[in-house]
């Protein structure tokens, strides 16, 4: 496989199919390439609702990094905590509070093409949640990771509520072996514990 062949003309995104054999190892490579190479602390804030099939990608990615126990990695948004529309400001607020100048790794589900469908994609730049559905939420990240989860262009509120849960499953997965495995190349002297920090009370969405 070229590894060329999966760069779009721009340089900041990088995408493959979640199927693909040597994804971990090419996700883990250009996501490295785009670290800072002097020390940081490290945020990964999965974004999305328990309540929506296709917007679960999130949290399920969350859940699964956190049994993971990263040493250098924080995560935010589980299935437990999601972070979602509600409460992004709130959560936002509160990394400002907890780091210092962390760098920010955003999670969520998309939408796409057809043929798109099962693609995990990184970009460089801040995640807009809620693009898709046309909410006007805050810009996050450093660097960004979307899941492909089901195919957009029309009423995506219930593309994304009827979404195969096995799609997101699969897409959370890898989602997390990635996070996973850069965690683990990550070798500064400060080690940052892998915890879910308090719980913003929920509001109904």
């Amino acid at each position: 496989m070229n590894l060329k062949n999966h760069f779009k003309t721009k340089k900041d995104t990088f995408r493959m199919k979640h199927t693909e054999a040597n994804l971990t190892e090419y996700m883990q490579e250009q996501i490295i390439a785009w670290l800072p190479n002097y020390p940081r602390e490290y945020v990964v804030v999965c974004v999305g609702t328990d309540r929506s099939t296709g917007d679960s990608l999130g949290p399920l990615t969350g859940s699964y990094l956190t049994e993971s126990r990263p040493k250098h990695l924080t995560v935010y948004g589980t299935l437990q905590d999601p972070v979602h529309a509600t409460n992004l400001h709130d959560y936002i607020k509160l990394i400002k509070t907890q780091h210092q100048d962390p760098f920010i790794i955003a999670v969520d589900a998309c939408l796409g093409r057809t043929d798109s469908v099962g693609c995990i994609i990184a970009n460089k730049g801040a995640l807009k949640p809620g693009a898709a559905l046309k909410k006007p939420l805050p810009e996050i990240g450093d660097i960004h990771l979307t899941g492909v989860v089901n195919i957009s262009g029309f009423m995506e509120y219930s593309v994304l509520q009827n979404t195969r849960l096995s799609i997101v499953v699969e897409l959370s997965k890898k989602l997390a072996t990635i996070l996973d495995a850069i965690d683990k190349q990550l070798t500064y002297k400060n080690i940052t514990p892998a915890v879910v920090l308090p719980h913003i009370k929920e509001k109904s969405i």
